[in-house]
């Protein structure tokens, strides 16, 4: 059987502290998705994971906790722990520039990976206790902030216990990512005293990774890399998202295109019998000399699809967002009501 591991990274975002949003107002929109339609974040995708049955892993990032507090991230691990989902463990080290306290000062740096090892073993470590001090089970598995992780990073979670990486993704292998694997090889496998689990995907074009992430693939795509993992008879599909993922850029709408996509993703896991939905805490090791499990080829019109459908929501988003910046300019005015109604003609 196929694991199919649907992860979300699940973060506060650095750029809205440095725009100057306070504690609260990051974590609606970074955790709970909120946005003028409602929330669109963890509990909404908790609440589609189990209405197929589904359990899935949010990998939370501790280190806000050195700007604003820990009790943020009691705020964020809590509720996935009371509903049985499974928390790992997730690093930003771009958070270091603001700390009140740098346990590797005057060291900052946006990857986990740009730290020489026993730095990273000691922000490793230290993201870890404030994850359990939040009431996660001590976690087994990890994955780097921006995939921005190397050998040492694995060497390092190695060195404190964690079985489990799964920051290898093909799509940023020399942007970041600088995990000495063979990015064309999806399968699980042993490296440098962990197993890594990598991001799955398929080729959209030659020389041309696509990862398995909910903005990136196609409902189309999503299921035939799915497939393509199933039929290879591979350890794990590996999928995942972010927290806010299922907001527009803006994150002012939802994104019903991701929501879409999400749905059909759960539907697909749910309805084959070669795929179990699970995380890391019962993922099976890999044999000693595991086979290599290749990347799906790609598909020339999959690809032009997936490009006109994507295209289709950026415009579909930008005409909203003109339409509703008219409507509030002129609803201020006596033209309002005029305006109003052409506009919603025009919806």
């Amino acid at each position: 059987m196929t694991r199919a591991i649907i992860s979300f990274d699940t973060e506060l975002s650095a750029g809205l502290y440095q725009k100057g949003l306070d504690a609260r107002a990051n974590f609606e929109s970074s955790i709970l998705g909120r946005c003028r339609d409602g929330d669109f974040g963890v509990h909404f995708q908790m609440d589609m994971l189990e209405r197929h049955g589904l359990k899935g892993v949010y990998f939370v990032d501790p280190m806000p906790a050195l700007v604003y507090g820990p009790a943020i991230i009691d705020a964020i691990v809590q509720p996935i722990v009371a509903r049985g989902h499974e928390v790992q463990l997730h690093i930003h080290t771009e958070w270091l520039k603001f700390a009140r306290f740098n346990p590797v000062a005057p060291r900052t740096g946006r990857n986990i990976g740009d730290f020489p090892l026993h730095k990273q073993r000691k922000l490793i470590a230290l993201a870890r206790d404030i994850l359990v001090g939040a009431g996660a089970p001590r976690p087994t598995a990890f994955r780097a902030g921006n995939f921005g992780a190397n050998d040492d990073t694995l060497r390092a979670l190695a060195s404190l216990g964690f079985r489990f990486d799964s920051s290898f993704n093909g799509a940023w292998r020399g942007h970041g990512c600088d995990i000495s694997l063979d990015a064309g090889n999806l399968g699980v496998r042993e490296h440098e005293g962990v197993i890594e689990v990598p991001v799955s995907g398929l080729m959209d074009r030659a020389n041309s990774f696509r990862p398995a992430q909910l903005c990136a693939m196609s409902e189309e795509e999503m299921r035939d890399a799915l497939d393509h993992s199933a039929a290879s008879g591979a350890i794990q599909f590996s999928a995942f998202s972010h927290s806010f993922e299922l907001l527009s850029r803006d994150r002012q709408v939802p994104n019903r295109l991701a929501v879409a996509r999400m749905e059909a993703l759960c539907r697909a896991v749910a309805a084959d019998p070669r795929v179990t939905s699970g995380g890391f805490a019962t993922l099976p090791a890999p044999p000693a000399r595991p086979r290599p499990i290749r990347v799906a080829a790609p598909n020339r019109l999959r690809t032009l699809r997936r490009t006109i459908e994507q295209a289709a929501g950026h415009v579909a988003h930008e005409v909203r967002y003109i339409r509703d910046l008219i409507a509030v300019t002129l609803n201020s005015s006596r033209w309002g009501k005029i305006a109003g109604g052409v506009l919603l003609v025009l919806a």
